[in-house]
């Protein structure tokens, strides 16, 4: 998969702007933070990820090219560890109503949420 055309990062909005030839898309902050293609995020193995939360928030200091074949993405929460290959990039671009779908169902059976200032507890009544 090529290069998007033209990347632009909103801090405003907290999210990034991938221009393809074919379409653009607008990925936000929170959703490629918990998409991270790092170890903390993904494991060292198959089925071994682990779940992000509390990220509602966060946001991107800066992108850098990382050599001819991918992104770094420094988010203000800290973490860059991740290198976002030009294809997982489109992946989720492609496929992120899915993708999104999934983080908040897998949230839900944690009990977690998106919000790190809200308390998952949920009351009995």
């Amino acid at each position: 998969m090529p290069a998007p055309k033209k990347i632009r990062l909103d801090k405003s909005e907290k999210q990034l702007v991938l221009q393809y030839p074919d379409n653009a898309f607008t990925l936000p902050a929170e959703y490629l933070r918990v998409y991270s293609p790092s170890a903390e995020v993904r494991g060292h193995g198959a089925d071994q990820g682990n779940l992000v939360t509390g990220k509602l928030h966060v946001g991107i200091d800066r992108v850098a090219a990382a050599g001819r074949y991918a992104l770094q993405i420094f988010f203000d929460d800290g973490h860059d560890s991740g290198i976002y290959t030009w294809d997982y990039l489109r992946e989720l671009c492609d496929t992120q109503t899915e993708k999104w779908q999934d983080y908040l169902e897998r949230l839900d059976l944690a009990g977690q949420g998106r919000d790190p200032d809200e308390s998952p507890v949920k009351l009995i009544g």
